[in-house]
């Protein structure tokens, strides 16, 4: 294992702060998560938190370097790109384990980063791993 990370937001404050601040919106989510429920942009933006934890706070990690995303089955999983990704690819990254939820006012999130021969899924160009590696 390389690392765990894990995020608590507390949902209303985070909503508070995008109604007072609409740029923090675009600065933390991507396009299509700021669309989301309060509650699951919450739980993003904690996935992103302790995506950042669990490598170990790389210093040019970017909000929209980590996207969570859903299988089929509507298992949760982390797609990383740019600086993040190279971050985990410098720290021997094979697998990214999420679990998110909400519940309430609270979201939260956590990650275990694991050692492994794979890379994380990343994104190239407009082509994104759809699929957690196994």
């Amino acid at each position: 294992m390389i690392g765990v990370g894990i995020d608590v937001v507390e949902v209303p404050r985070l909503d508070a702060a995008f109604a007072r601040t609409p740029a923090l919106l675009d600065r933390l989510l991507t396009p299509t998560e700021r669309h989301l429920p309060a509650a699951s942009r919450a739980a993003r933006v904690a996935a992103k938190e302790a995506v950042g934890k669990a490598l170990g706070s790389p210093g040019d990690f970017s909000w929209h370097d980590v996207t969570v995303h859903r299988t089929a089955a509507r298992r949760p999983y982390l797609v990383l790109e740019g600086a993040t990704l190279r971050a985990a690819e410098r720290l021997g990254v094979g697998h990214l384990h999420l679990s998110i939820s909400h519940d309430g006012s609270v979201a939260t999130a956590i990650v275990v980063a694991e050692r492994g021969t794979n890379p994380p899924p990343a994104v190239s160009g407009a082509t994104a791993q759809t699929e957690p590696l196994a």
